[in-house]
């Protein structure tokens, strides 16, 4: 006599559904996080520009009168112009995007595969492997792109002569619009 097992197919556990939302969810905030789609909360260049519309109305408030020069005498000597020293003109960040290798999409692809490889059973199983796999793939190339991407700061500078220049640095500056600097060896410095 034989005896013939049948498997019936058992729902997941509801702990791994709730994981799997979870996952799913968490990866898809993600990737509407990488490709811009949820704004966020660091300030930029709009700033900027509040502050110097603050500022001019400040200004067209301020009665402008006019005093006569004084002239004042004095032993010090004369002091000579600075024709490297100016005040911050403005202060903006760069950003240059990264270049996918295609190891992003690639272990997005794996990793996307494995997880829609969890959902369903039979002929839906394998269309969720292969929507996993391309929606990984997509997403890891972003994400390789995001992470090899670059961030410089161009300053701009008003001379006392009137000129300006631009000075880019690699790292995020503490100089504000106003400060007076001096520029030394193609370097911002304090006066």
């Amino acid at each position: 006599m034989s005896t013939q097992v049948v498997k019936t197919a058992q729902s997941p556990h509801p702990l791994a559904w709730i994981v799997g939302i979870a996952v799913i969810l968490f990866s898809v905030a993600g990737f509407a996080a990488i490709m811009g789609w949820i704004p966020t909360s660091i300030g930029g260049a709009g700033n900027l520009e509040a502050d110097k519309s603050v500022k001019k109305s400040a200004q067209a408030v301020t009665p402008k009168t006019k005093t006569p020069p004084t002239q004042v005498a004095s032993n010090a000597p004369a002091s000579t112009k600075c024709s490297t020293c100016g005040v911050i003109e403005s202060v903006r960040e760069i950003a240059e995007k990264g270049e996918g290798s295609g190891l992003g999409a690639a272990g997005g692809a794996v990793v996307g595969g494995l997880l829609g490889h969890q959902v369903g059973g039979g002929t839906g199983k394998q269309i969720a492997t292969v929507v996993g796999a391309v929606g990984g793939a997509v997403a890891g190339n972003e994400v390789e792109k995001r992470v090899k991407a670059t961030k410089s700061y161009d300053i701009t500078v008003r001379l006392d002569d009137g000129s300006t220049r631009v000075i880019n640095e690699a790292n995020p500056p503490s100089w504000r619009n106003g400060d007076r600097v001096k520029i030394v060896d193609g370097a911002i410095r304090a006066i």
